[in-house]
């Protein structure tokens, strides 16, 4: 039993010497190449679904943004490559990444079936890909927020990074939001 006790004690003190090494360099070089792969820039144009916000669009529709960097703007085209709405850089307040996970359509059909454990195709879960921007519309003096899907996480976080660049935004977290200037005081 004393053997025992004493193996026990030796792998336990052996593996906590062992984990409190210091990390390699190779580890931190991991992480920088990460790092330079979020700061990838997103692609000019780019599939989006709009799914709602902006003031006297509310029909939702497939399309494309694009970036228009000469005009400071993002550019909502329809299928047919119309221009329907943009926003201009100055406008925005905040721009974000949001994952929704929602029920796929195949999950519902199947739960529906009355055989046995087709009640398990409820679990079946699809994540969707949204763009958030929030603006403020200085012709109307009223704020808005607009949403896009996008086909998948990694174009998500690509064009939130390259739109809060492009704004000139500042960073928090995944997000990126228009500091607040204090109003200045008369003497």
């Amino acid at each position: 039993m004393k053997k025992i006790i004493l193996l026990s004690s030796l792998i336990l003190c052996f593996s906590a010497v062992t984990f409190a090494q210091p990390r390699t360099a190779e580890q931190s070089e991991k992480k920088q190449e990460a790092k330079a792969e979020n700061k990838t820039p997103a692609p000019n144009s780019f599939a989006a679904k709009y799914e709602g916000g902006m003031f006297g669009f509310d029909k939702s529709e497939t399309g494309t943004l694009k970036f228009d960097d000469p005009n400071e703007r993002i550019v909502f085209f329809d299928k047919a490559q119309k221009e329907r709405f943009s926003v201009p850089y100055s406008t925005m307040l905040m721009v974000y990444p949001q994952s929704k996970s929602m029920r796929s359509t195949t999950g519902t059909v199947v739960s529906q079936i009355p055989l046995p454990g087709a009640g398990l195709a409820s679990l079946m879960r699809s994540k969707k890909s949204y763009l958030v921007v929030h603006f403020s519309d200085p012709q109307v003096d009223v704020r808005g927020i607009v949403n896009f899907k996008l086909e998948n996480k990694d174009l998500l976080k690509r064009v939130v990074n390259t739109l809060g660049e492009k704004a000139k935004l500042s960073p928090r977290g995944g997000a990126f939001y228009r500091v607040k200037t204090a109003p200045k005081k008369e003497p």
